[in-house]
């Protein structure tokens, strides 16, 4: 695979990646929900295919008088030869530095421009599952300053020759659907991602107010129930995934049951995995097949007690995304708006800002107490069929909240 690490992009013009690296640091900030001040720490982290996008980045950040740091992702062959070749200590292996770099930043951009992504089908699932075990205590540092305001990050893409091969685009179609669901081609688009965040916030207001109890999402090939748990909120564009449609909980895991089905392809660790189903009962999977990869699936969910529990209930509404096709891209395909938006659930961890008290008081007794799952995975797992969603309120009514791929506040 021959790769072209130009600074400059034939994908974007000059004004678009501008207009991207603006709405990326107001990502930042604003799950920061604290302006970005001179001399503070912003990681960027990529792959070397999206360098035009870091260079535009890097010479924001230093504009604004802060200091960045690029870390360099792991080029495919070296991943394939990290895992193929490590053994359990080199898997487990934490660098020197990496937990001070992760205490001192105030930023993390993260962007994902893989060169491959089937290349890792033949590499055991238990090496790549120690691997993400290790990084519990860098997750952590990063939980930990994000819910005291001192850090948070911020995830985006840039297009590759693997990810358009793999959604069937040519490059250049693919770099176009990454600017209309980013809004880049908008004379204004940080305008229209502010004006985005009052809309989103008014529909999590709304689900809040409702008081719901429970859950329940019927489909063609679903049919899940399940209690949103207490002492929940609802999630949505806090500016960690630039884009992001989708408005979300975590659920109190022990409560789901029923099946829920992924008729959306999805790419992880290296691995392709097509049509799954998952059968709950009493918050856990007691099985799931896949069309492809149910080796891999099967084996992803042992790779902790947790990994086979709800961590995130997600719904998108088809208004809000321009996204219209499948990405090869869990970013963009799990805020998938199309015809009929979009639902998914995530096996494995839940998210701690769904805790409507103080974070900082969320112990770990308290999690368990409540129902907030914890694992090494976070796996979102997408259903972009028609649906209704039915809520079971605290009063005893039955409301529909979402039908026909939009949230019913309108």
């Amino acid at each position: 695979m021959s790769i072209n690490y130009e600074l400059k992009s034939e994908l974007f013009s000059e004004k678009e990646l501008e207009q991207y690296a603006e709405i990326l640091i107001w990502g930042v900030e604003t799950a920061r929900q604290k302006e970005f001040q001179p001399n503070e720490i912003i990681l960027i982290k990529s792959n070397m295919t999206a360098m035009p996008l870091v260079r535009v980045i890097h010479k924001n950040i230093l504009i604004r008088g802060m200091h960045p740091i690029f870390r360099i992702n792991y080029p495919a062959e070296m991943e394939y030869n990290f895992y193929e070749l490590a053994n359990n200590e080199q898997l487990s292996f934490i660098s020197p530095g990496d937990k001070e770099l992760f205490s001192h930043i105030n930023g993390l951009i993260n962007i994902r421009a893989p060169e491959a992504l089937t290349h890792l089908e033949s590499i055991e699932t238990e090496k790549i599952n120690t691997n993400l075990r290790a990084q519990t205590p860098i997750k952590s540092i990063m939980n930990q300053a994000q819910q005291k305001k001192q850090s948070s990050w911020t995830l985006c893409a840039y297009p590759t020759p693997s990810r358009a091969k793999h959604a069937n685009l040519s490059l250049q179609a693919y770099a176009d659907k990454i600017k209309t669901s980013c809004y880049l081609n908008h004379p204004q688009s940080l305008s229209v991602w502010k004006d985005l965040y009052k809309q989103i916030v008014d529909t999590k207001k709304w689900l809040l107010s409702l008081n719901i109890e429970e859950l329940h999402v019927e489909s063609n090939q679903i049919d899940l129930k399940f209690s949103v748990g207490h002492q929940r909120k609802w999630l949505g564009l806090s500016g960690r995934n630039i884009p992001s449609f989708e408005i979300f909980t975590s659920p109190d895991w022990r409560t789901v049951n029923g099946t829920f089905y992924s008729d959306q392809p999805a790419f992880i660790s290296g691995n392709y995995i097509k049509d799954i189903r998952l059968v709950f009962n009493n918050g856990c999977v007691i099985k799931a097949t896949a069309e492809k990869g149910e080796a891999f699936l099967n084996k992803r969910l042992n790779t902790d007690a947790g990994a086979v529990r709800v961590g995130e209930f997600s719904l998108t509404d088809r208004r809000f995304s321009k996204i219209d096709c499948f990405m090869a891209d869990i970013l963009y395909d799990e805020n998938y708006g199309g015809n009929y938006g979009n639902c998914h659930v995530a096996l494995g961890a839940a998210f701690e800002t769904a805790y409507s008290g103080d974070p900082m008081s969320l112990t770990k007794e308290k999690k368990k107490e409540l129902g907030f799952n914890d694992s090494a995975i976070h796996w979102d797992i997408v259903n972009t069929e028609p649906k209704i969603v039915f809520a079971k309120l605290s009063s005893g009514k039955k409301q529909i909240i979402y039908e026909n791929g939009q949230f019913k506040n309108h």
